[in-house]
């Protein structure tokens, strides 16, 4: 033993202060990411697949997408994390309380020094768990008034074109249209849509929401009636009609809808968003159409009932119009009493008429012998003498009368008469008229040329008054 060194015979337990390596020591020191990072590989090597059960608990969903959770049991408590791609696609919405088998892998956090579970899928765990997911939201959309009776759509009676979401190759289409061939032929329009599966209700929700938004006036004709319908199968295989969006696509839906899924015991929340909820699908197109032959012979009972109700109506307006007659006074009665006073009135006019001429003819017989023709000849032969004298005077006093007794008018440029010798001097120009004829002359001022005197004077003619007859 030296005496330079305390430790040399120490206990190897003894806790030293100073860390140092010694040889053929295993345990090397390792840093706490190398501890990290062994440990995560050790994990997820071991523990590289695992199917977990547990109760949801600490749900949340963050900004970016992804999901974080814990699950847990009586006894102990997993923190889980679902990536934004998985969670998209979960055909259901998590939520605290609810009992679910995670799949994935397990995986250490550095950062706080737990592991966790990397979810890849998500699944409720029995029916039991999917029931009561069921009713949670079951509660939730009809405290929002979605199930409500006043939000609830009239059928149409005879809808024009129907329709249908569902899958385009199973028996449910053929069963629908098979049926409303039957009933009554109508134009139909399937949407195809995934009934089950991953993405079948984002298709279910874009097919019906698709159809609501049909323009009335568009080329594709719009819907008077939509029915959304699928076969029966488990809880799990109708669960699509129970998602969140598909429910509310219907509630929503503008054209009254049909929710026929699954058989007469299955019930899916689309049934309750439904304006109406058939048994089967079969059931849907009974309850969409009527037969066409009950409907004809509804019409003709309809015709028939319209025909005696018109029928009764005018016996009863006859019979009606029958007794008012026998209350009305006849008319000959009503006519009588005015006829009466015609009569009167008439004979009265008559004898007044034959007083009237007789007045007439008493006082008009006195001017009527001044009428006698004897009185007339004469004064009209009375009237002839002096019109007759007239006449001739008429003729006497005519400017040309004197000229056929010799004598000649005077008359200047205008045709005026001449009466004087200054006129005459005055005009000039002067036109003497005879009876047989004019010759124009002049008028000078001097004197008029005497008669020569170695020729005898023819004797004078007297031509008396111009304006004697």
């Amino acid at each position: 033993m030296s005496a330079n060194d305390p430790f040399e015979n120490a206990d190897p337990q003894v806790a030293r202060l100073l860390a140092e390596e010694r040889p053929g020591d295993n345990a090397q020191a390792m840093s706490v990411s190398e501890l990290s990072l062994a440990l995560k590989r050790t994990v997820e090597d071991r523990f590289g697949h695992v199917r977990v059960r547990g109760e949801i608990s600490g749900f949340k969903r963050a900004a970016s997408g992804h999901i974080y959770f814990s699950l847990k049991d009586e006894n102990a408590r997993l923190d889980a994390v679902m990536w934004k791609g998985g969670a998209a696609r979960l055909p259901f919405a998590p939520e605290d309380g609810l009992e679910v088998v995670a799949t994935g892998k397990l995986t250490t956090y550095a950062g706080r020094s737990n592991y966790q579970i990397v979810v890849e899928s998500l699944e409720v765990a029995g029916e039991g768990a999917m029931m009561l997911l069921f009713e949670k939201l079951k509660a939730r959309l009809a405290a929002e008034g979605l199930f409500a009776p006043e939000r609830k759509k009239k059928l149409p009676s005879l809808p024009r074109t129907i329709g249908v979401v569902t899958s385009p190759t199973g028996a449910v289409i053929r069963d629908i249209l098979h049926r409303l061939a039957d009933r009554f032929p109508s134009h139909v329009i399937v949407w195809p849509v995934l009934v089950q599966g991953e993405g079948a209700a984002a298709q279910i929700a874009r097919a019906v929401n698709g159809f609501s938004a049909m323009p009335q006036d568009g080329p594709a004709r719009r819907p008077d009636l939509v029915i959304v319908a699928r076969g029966g199968g488990s809880i799990e295989d109708l669960w699509a009609f129970n998602d969140e969006a598909v429910v509310r696509a219907v509630a929503d839906c503008t054209i009254p809808i049909i929710s026929a899924v699954g058989h007469e015991t299955d019930t899916t929340l689309c049934d309750f968003a439904a304006d109406l909820r058939a048994p089967t699908p079969t059931a849907a197109a009974e309850i969409a159409v009527p037969v066409r032959s009950d409907l004809l012979q509804r019409v003709g009972q309809f015709g028939l009932r319209m025909s005696n109700i018109v029928r009764k109506k005018v016996d009863l307006a006859a019979e009606r119009l029958e007794a008012q007659r026998r209350l009305m006074p006849r008319l000959s009665d009503l006519a009588a009493p005015h006829q009466q006073r015609t009569d009167d009135l008439s004979e009265r006019l008559r004898q007044s008429l034959r007083t009237r001429v007789g007045k007439a003819e008493v006082a008009f017989s006195a001017p009527a012998m001044m009428l006698h023709p004897r009185l007339l000849l004469r004064r009209a032969e009375q009237g002839q003498q002096r019109l007759d004298a007239l006449t001739r005077l008429v003729s006497t006093l005519h400017p040309e009368a004197p000229l056929k007794r010799g004598f000649a008018r005077v008359t200047d440029a205008n045709g005026k008469t001449i009466m004087t010798r200054e006129a005459a001097v005055k005009a000039g120009d002067v036109t003497l008229r005879f009876v047989d004829g004019e010759v124009g002359g002049q008028v000078s001022g001097g004197p008029a040329p005497r008669m020569s005197p170695a020729k005898p004077a023819k004797p004078a003619v007297n031509q008396g008054n111009l304006f004697d007859g």
